[in-house]
């Protein structure tokens, strides 16, 4: 049976995935219009999603802060004005980097210490920085979900319990 951390996980993706299929039914221009929202377009929060994720898998796999903050760095450069098409790719791909760590892990409850120049030491489970991680882009994907509705467009659901609907029928 899987951990409930790697279930809400497995979640996360669905909901990136059905608001990728969602953006893909509207105009091209949707995705780059500027806005005024917390981040300046869909592709700008869609970009700070990712990498946030790839921070929070760098972090759990143990990488150094100074040398994820240079991989980062790095990504937002080459990622900062890709297609939606490519960004999408970009989420597969990581997707696949935080399923091979997790098949590698032998107890998601483990308590690691990590140490971060400007908040100090944390302390926490793989489960906690999981959960952070499907949370932080919950809040996003609403953020997008706003970003259309400016713009006239409705979001599409990817309330958890939809989720739960949707899996649970398979």
């Amino acid at each position: 049976m899987k951990h409930p951390s790697i279930k809400k996980y497995e979640y996360h993706n669905w909901a990136n995935d059905k608001l990728f299929k969602r953006l893909k039914e509207l105009p091209d221009e949707v995705y780059d219009t500027e806005l005024k929202s917390v981040f300046p377009s869909i592709s700008a929060t869609l970009l700070h999603m990712y990498l946030t994720d790839v921070v929070w898998l760098n972090t759990m796999q143990g990488v150094s802060f100074e040398e994820t903050k240079t991989k980062v760095g790095m990504k937002a450069s080459e990622l900062k004005a890709v297609s939606m098409k490519e960004m999408e790719t970009e989420f597969v791909k990581l997707r696949a980097e935080y399923d091979q760590f997790f098949s590698q892990l032998e107890n998601l409850d483990h308590l690691s210490q990590y140490e971060h120049p400007v908040y100090g030491i944390l302390n926490a489970t793989y489960v906690e920085l999981i959960d952070h991680v499907v949370n932080h882009g919950t809040y996003h994907r609403g953020n997008i979900t706003a970003m259309l509705n400016q713009q006239g467009y409705s979001g599409t659901p990817t309330d958890y319990v939809y989720y739960l609907y949707e899996v649970g029928t398979k």
